[in-house]
């Protein structure tokens, strides 16, 4: 009589998921330990010319410098684990034990994707929840003790900040935060009504508003005549702060998932070209966790056969398929910035491709 293995928790199960998330961790402490400590020593300059303080070193920076290392890196360490171990029960001929005494294939995975699914959830916890404010301590940090405020100056800038309102700045100085070409346009039933042009636009922080140099405002009537004005000096308040006038690097990282939602909403309102960036780090926190399914499910296809090389063949084959994963992951954010797919198609087509490839190989696996 054929004795199937039922779904019920058996020892097996407990073994093997033991066995993935302990080589899963320690291979994942091992490594950032290997980093930590070339880090530091990259490091060590600026944190003793700018004398940082230890607990800051410790608590601001490397404690949130591991789970943004972690998340970044745990397709390739979910797949790596997945081989070695299975290699290594394939090589002690304990898949064959197991397959002998009536367990099937189907159902020597479900500890695997069990141990992918605690992955997952675990990976993203920390993409919703902790590596936004993990990367904002671990920035704010840097720009103090490292390598200072890494800002860009953007140039040409033109937002829409309100509906019919429409901004434009030829160039934006962050050393003395003031805007030079400055033009807001308001624009009602297709028609502009009012247009206010300025040398200088200084935001003055003690009233969270613009200061206008040299300005000069037209408001165009219904009739010939058009109401013109200008002076030295005008204050206004206006939908626009410094922080909407640069660029400052990894911003995207540190937002909350809130946070990032309304600046996509924002920055669409204003047709601004960056909303792509935000979109990308958003369908990045959802599509890199998944992967621990599909490369789990590859993982077990392939080393589940014992192979006359020993692990070292699978483990070679692990790292170079989970290598190019991370790569074509890195390569669709291509697709968004040509235009060729939407974000939220481009970012899950390294998962929809492998997980084609995982099916093929988990069809052609020994069972």
């Amino acid at each position: 009589m054929h004795r199937e293995y039922r779904l019920k928790p058996k020892l097996l199960d407990v073994y093997i998921v033991k066995r993935f998330l302990l080589t899963f961790f320690i291979a994942l402490l091992l490594i950032i330990g290997i980093v930590i400590i070339f880090d530091i020593s990259e490091k060590i300059d600026d944190f003793v010319s700018k004398e940082a303080p230890l607990k800051a070193i410790i608590f601001d920076y490397y404690l949130n410098f591991i789970p943004y290392f972690m998340n970044m890196f745990s397709p390739l360490f979910v797949f790596i684990t997945v081989i070695f171990f299975t290699s290594k029960l394939a090589s002690d001929s304990e898949i064959v034990a197991i397959l002998s005494c009536g367990i099937s294939f189907h159902r020597l995975m479900v500890p695997y994707i069990f141990s992918a699914t605690l992955i997952t959830l675990l990976s993203l916890a920390l993409n919703l929840f902790v590596i936004p404010q993990a990367n904002k301590d671990r920035m704010a940090f840097e720009a103090k003790y490292i390598k200072g405020h890494n800002v860009t100056t953007n140039r040409n800038v033109h937002y829409q900040i309100n509906p019919g309102e429409f901004v434009f700045v030829e160039s934006f100085s962050t050393w003395n935060n003031t805007a030079y070409r400055f033009t807001l346009e308001k624009v009602e039933d297709n028609k502009l009504v009012s247009k206010i042009s300025a040398e200088q636009a200084v935001w003055d922080s003690t009233k969270c508003g613009w200061r206008l140099k040299k300005y000069f405002i037209r408001e165009y009537g219904d009739g010939i005549e058009d109401h013109i004005r200008s002076g030295a000096s005008l204050d206004t308040v206006i939908n626009l702060t410094v922080s909407d006038l640069i660029t400052q690097k990894n911003e995207m990282e540190t937002l909350s998932y809130r946070e990032l939602n309304e600046v996509i909403r924002i920055q669409k309102m204003r047709g601004d070209a960056d909303v792509k960036l935000a979109l990308i780090e958003k369908h990045t926190r959802f599509a890199l966790p998944f992967s621990a399914f599909i490369l789990t499910i590859m993982g077990v296809a392939l080393s589940s056969k014992k192979r006359r090389g020993g692990i070292g063949w699978n483990i070679g084959i692990g790292i170079a398929l989970a290598f190019t994963y991370i790569l074509f992951l890195r390569f669709s954010q291509m697709f968004v910035f040509t235009g060729v797919l939407p974000p939220g198609v481009a970012l899950w087509v390294p998962n929809i491709l492998y997980a084609f490839i995982a099916g093929f190989l988990y069809k052609i696996a020994p069972k």
